[in-house]
C-alpha cells in the first residue's frame, strides 16, 4: 500500500467495511474501529484506509449490550469495499441471505474478507469457507462443525489466514488478526507503532493457542519470564538454548519448557523462530543491510535458513518484502 501507481500518483485509499447487525458485539466492532477507522495518515506518513459501517438498512443497530450505533450505509457499500470486516453477531447469527449474496459478489471480484469471533458462522453460511480452515472462538467450534462440517475449523489458533479469507478466534484474537492484516499491508514498522499505541502486544503468532493451561501464571513464572523474555530478545543473534534460558529463570530445563509453554501457550524454540522472523522484518524495512548480514543478526545463522522461515512465516521472500515495504534508502 505504500507504492504509488504506475502513473506516479498515490493509490486510492484501500476502502474497509465493517458489517453489523442487531445483536453485534461492540467489542470485535470496536477493534475493527480503532485499528482500520482511525485516520493515521498524518501521524504516521502514509495513506491510511477509508472506513466504512454497514447494515442490511442504514439505520440505528442495537447491540449486544443494549445500546445502539447508526450504520450509515447500505449493503451496497460491499461492492466496493478492498476488505471486509463482520464482527460477531452474537450467538451464532448466520447473517440473512441478502448479506450472503453481497459477501459472495465481493468474494468474486477480490475483496479480502475478515471475520471476528463467531462472524465465521456468516462467511460459513454464505459458503465461503467450504473446503476451506477457519476458526472461531473455542466455545463456538463444535457449533460450527455440526452447523457446516465442510469447513476444515481449527478450534486452537487465534486466527486463520485462507489466503483472502481470514477469520479469528474471540475477544483478544481479533486485536491479533487486525495487526496482522495491518502487518501484512504497511509491514513491521507500521503495525508495531499501531499496536504501541492500542498498548497491545505488537504481535501474537495466528498458530498460537486460543487458551493455555496456566492464563494467569504463577507467582515465580510471572516475575522472572519478563526479564527472560527482553532478554531474548536482545539476544536473537545468539545460540539460545533452553537450559541456558533455564539458568537465567533459575530453574530447570524441564521445568522452564512448561512453564514457558503454559504462560505464552508456544514453545521457547517457536517462541523465538517468530521474534527473529520479526526482527529481520523490520531490518529489511529499515536497513539496507544484505541478507546474509541480516540472517545473522537475528540468529538465523544463513541466508537460505531465513529465506526458509520468512518465506514459511510471511509468505514471502526477504527481498520481494524489502521491495514493498523499505523505508531506508537504495
Amino acid at each position: 500500500m505504500r507504492k504509488k501507481a504506475a502513473n506516479g500518483r498515490a493509490p486510492r485509499r484501500h476502502l474497509v467495511a465493517a458489517v453489523v447487525a442487531d445483536g453485534f458485539s461492540p467489542f470485535e466492532f470496536s477493534v475493527a474501529c480503532e485499528v482500520f477507522g482511525i485516520d493515521r495518515s498524518s501521524t504516521l506518513g502514509v495513506p491510511w484506509y477509508r472506513f466504512a459501517v454497514c447494515a442490511t438498512e442504514p439505520t440505528s443497530v442495537r447491540t449486544s449490550i443494549g445500546f445502539t450505533v447508526s450504520a450509515d450505509h447500505g449493503l451496497d457499500v460491499l461492492r466496493r469495499a478492498d476488505t471486509i470486516i463482520v464482527p460477531t453477531f452474537g450467538d451464532g447469527s448466520d447473517g440473512g441471505e441478502q448479506l450472503h449474496a453481497e459477501l459472495c459478489r465481493a468474494h468474486r471480484r477480490g475483496a479480502r474478507l475478515l471475520s471476528f469471533c463467531t462472524g465465521a458462522f456468516v462467511l460459513a453460511a454464505a459458503g465461503l469457507l467450504d473446503g476451506r480452515r477457519a476458526t472461531t472462538h473455542w466455545g463456538w467450534t463444535d457449533e460450527l462443525v455440526r452447523r457446516h462440517p465442510e469447513v476444515h475449523v481449527d478450534p486452537d489458533v487465534l486466527y486463520v489466514d485462507d489466503g483472502d479469507i481470514l477469520t479469528s478466534a474471540g475477544t483478544a484474537a481479533s486485536i491479533d488478526l487486525a495487526l496482522y492484516v495491518l502487518r501484512q499491508d504497511y509491514g513491521t514498522e507500521i503495525a508495531n507503532a499501531v499496536a504501541r499505541r492500542m498498548v497491545v502486544a505488537p504481535h501474537r503468532d495466528g498458530g498460537q493457542a486460543q487458551f493455555i493451561a496456566s492464563p494467569v501464571p504463577d507467582a515465580t513464572a510471572s516475575d522472572l519470564f519478563p526479564d527472560t523474555f527482553a532478554w531474548m530478545q536482545r539476544h536473537l543473534d545468539r545460540p539460545l538454548t533452553v537450559p541456558e534460558l533455564a539458568r537465567r529463570s533459575a530453574m530447570s530445563p524441564r521445568t522452564f519448557a512448561r512453564r514457558f509453554l503454559a504462560t505464552t501457550g508456544i514453545t521457547p524454540h517457536q517462541w523465538l523462530l517468530r521474534q527473529r522472523v520479526l526482527r529481520a522484518q523490520e531490518l529489511l524495512e529499515t536497513t539496507d543491510l544484505s541478507v546474509d548480514l541480516i540472517a545473522s543478526r537475528c540468529g538465523m545463522g544463513s541466508a537460505s535458513n531465513l529465506r526458509q522461515h520468512f518465506h514459511r512465516i510471511v509468505r514471502t521472500t526477504p527481498q520481494a518484502y524489502r521491495n514493498t515495504f523499505s523505508s531506508a534508502p537504495a
